[in-house]
C-alpha cells in the first residue's frame, strides 16, 4: 500500500461532487428539511418556536446549567512562559464577561451555528481583547468552501468575507461535517410547537362554545317584529347586565350545550410540553416532575450532567482551537496555548470521604498524615502537644528508687522499642497504599497484595519474648507474695 499524499481530501462538498445537493454557486444553503419546507431556510422561523414559553424555560434552565459553573484556565505546559499565557488568558475572559459569552454562544445549541466577533486592542505589552460580540446569525452564510460570510444589504447573494481572526464560530447537531450550518434544537421542536399552539387555539374556540350556556329567548305566535327585536335585546343583554326586563308571554331559557367526543385539549398540551422538555433537558422530571413521587425529587431543577459537559465543552474548545491559540501566537509565541474549560463534576461528598478514611484507619492501625487531612478537607489542623508543655517520659533506667514497682510498666517501653524496630518501614507502605487507593475495594486489594511485603517473624518474635517475660514476672510476683506470708 502507498504512503496517504499529506492533507489530501477526496470527497468535498463545494465543487458538485455532493450527490445529496443541487450544485449551486454561491453560498450553501441549510440542508434542515423543517427549515427548508416551514421557513424558506430562514431562522426567524425558529425565533417564532423560541417565543413559546415552555421552550424558554427549559432552555433557560440548559443554559444556566452550564454558565453556574466555574470556568477555569490550566496553562498547556510547566514552563514559566506557559503559565503567564494562562494568566493571560483568564484576564482577558474576566475583562470581557466570558460567562455572558459562553450563554449567547450556547444558542449556537439551539439554532445550529453561532457567531461572534472579536474586537482586539493593546496595552502596554500585548494584544488584547476589548469584546467579543455574539453576533445574529441569520447575518451569516457559508460558501462552497465552508468559509463564513457576512450578509450586507449591497451583496445578498455572496456576502463579505468574514475572516478569522475577527470571527469565532462553530456549528453543531449534524451528524457529519458536510453540513456547515449544523442541525440546532430548534428542528425538533417546532412540531411540538406548531401543534400546541394549534392545539390552545381550538381549545379556546372550545371554551367559547362550551364554557357558558347559551340563551334562548321564546316569543308566541302573535308577537310583532317589535316585540321580537326586544326579545332579541334581552337576550343579548342576559351575557353582560345584572337584570332585563322582557315582554309579557316571552320567556328566556339557559341552554349547556352537551360535549361530544373523547378529546382532550389538556393532554394535548401537556404532551406536547413534555416534548419539549424531553428535547432540551433530555428527561422531564425536572420540569414537569412532582417532587417526592417516584424518586423525582432529586431531579428537580437539574439539567442531564452530560448535556451540562457536552454545551460546556463545545463553547470551551471551540474556543480553544480558535482565539486561544491566536492570543498565545501573538503574545507568547513560544507558549503552549492554554486550555479553558468548565469545572462540570459534581464535588466529592466529603461524609463518604469520611467514612471511608475511618474505616482504612481502623482496619490499618495508622493514621492519616496532617497534610492529606488539610489538603483534603481544607481545614486547619495543628498536632496536639503534651498537656502542661511536659515533654514524654524518658524510658526508665535502672536506677536506684526508679524502677516501676509494676513488671508490666517496667517491660512496657522495652516491648514498644522493639515493636517499633520489627514494623517500622510499615508505615510509609502503608501510607503509600492509603493515598493510591482510589475506593474502599481498591485499597482492599492493594493491602492484600501488599501483604507478604509487610513481614511478621520480627513482630511475632518481639511479641512472643514480651509474652514469655509477662509470664515469668507474673509466676515471680506470685512466689514473693508467698515468701511474704510465710507459705513456702
Amino acid at each position: 500500500m502507498q504512503k496517504p499524499k499529506l492533507h489530501r481530501e477526496i470527497a468535498t462538498t463545494g465543487d458538485g461532487r455532493d450527490i445529496t445537493k443541487p450544485f449551486m454557486s454561491g453560498l450553501q444553503q441549510p440542508n434542515d428539511s423543517v427549515l427548508r419546507a416551514r421557513g424558506g431556510n430562514d431562522l426567524k422561523v425558529y425565533e417564532q418556536v423560541f417565543s413559546d414559553w415552555q421552550v424558554k424555560s427549559v432552555w433557560q434552565q440548559r443554559q444556566l446549567a452550564v454558565v453556574s459553573k466555574e470556568f477555569k484556565i490550566d496553562a498547556g505546559g510547566d514552563r514559566p512562559v506557559d503559565k503567564l499565557a494562562a494568566e493571560f488568558l483568564e484576564q482577558q475572559l474576566h475583562n470581557v464577561g466570558w460567562d455572558n459569552v459562553t450563554k449567547k454562544m450556547l444558542f449556537g445549541v439551539y439554532y445550529g451555528y453561532a457567531v461572534a466577533e472579536l474586537i482586539y486592542g493593546r496595552d502596554d505589552r500585548y494584544i488584547t481583547l476589548d469584546a467579543i460580540k455574539v453576533r445574529n446569525r441569520r447575518r451569516f452564510r457559508y460558501d462552497q468552501d465552508g468559509a463564513l460570510r457576512l450578509l450586507t444589504p449591497n451583496n445578498m447573494s455572496l456576502g463579505e468575507p468574514a475572516p478569522a481572526p475577527y470571527f469565532w464560530h462553530f456549528s453543531t447537531g449534524a451528524d457529519n461535517d458536510d453540513e456547515p450550518y449544523g442541525l440546532g434544537l430548534a428542528h425538533w421542536l417546532y412540531w411540538p410547537v406548531f401543534f400546541k399552539r394549534n392545539g390552545i387555539k381550538f381549545w379556546m374556540i372550545f371554551l367559547e362554545k362550551f364554557g357558558m350556556p347559551t340563551a334562548k329567548g321564546t316569543y308566541g305566535k302573535n308577537a310583532t317584529p317589535e316585540e321580537q327585536n326586544k326579545l332579541l335585546q334581552a337576550v343579548h343583554a342576559i351575557q353582560a347586565d345584572s337584570g332585563i326586563i322582557i315582554p309579557e308571554g316571552m320567556l328566556i331559557e339557559l341552554l349547556s350545550a352537551g360535549r361530544s367526543g373523547t378529546a382532550d385539549y389538556q393532554a394535548l398540551h401537556d404532551t406536547m410540553d413534555a416534548a419539549i422538555a424531553k428535547v432540551v433537558l433530555g428527561q422531564t422530571a425536572s420540569s414537569q416532575g412532582t417532587p417526592g413521587r417516584l424518586g423525582n425529587d432529586d431531579l428537580q431543577g437539574d439539567v442531564r450532567l452530560d448535556l451540562i459537559k457536552a454545551d460546556a465543552d463545545l463553547v470551551c474548545e471551540s474556543f480553544n482551537m480558535g482565539p486561544a491559540r491566536w492570543l498565545t501566537a501573538w503574545n507568547f509565541p513560544d507558549a503552549m496555548p492554554p486550555r479553558v474549560y468548565r469545572v462540570v463534576e459534581e464535588p466529592e461528598d466529603m461524609d463518604s470521604r469520611a467514612s471511608r478514611d475511618e474505616k482504612v484507619t481502623r482496619m490499618s492501625g495508622f493514621k492519616p498524615t496532617l497534610g492529606y487531612l488539610q489538603e483534603t478537607y481544607g481545614i486547619e489542623l495543628q498536632e496536639q502537644g503534651q498537656p502542661n508543655g511536659d515533654q514524654p517520659p524518658a524510658a526508665a533506667e535502672f536506677a536506684e528508687g526508679k524502677t516501676p514497682r509494676d513488671p508490666a510498666a517496667a517491660m512496657a517501653p522495652r516491648l514498644a522499642q522493639d515493636l517499633r524496630a520489627a514494623v517500622g518501614g510499615w508505615g510509609t507502605r502503608l501510607q503509600e497504599i492509603f493515598e493510591s487507593a482510589t475506593s474502599v475495594e481498591d485499597l482492599r486489594e492493594k493491602l492484600l497484595a501488599a501483604a507478604p511485603e509487610l513481614g511478621m517473624d520480627e513482630y511475632a518474635a518481639a511479641m512472643g519474648l514480651a509474652l514469655e517475660a509477662a509470664n515469668l514476672a507474673g509466676r515471680n510476683d506470685v512466689q514473693d507474695e508467698l515468701a511474704a506470708r510465710g507459705n513456702t
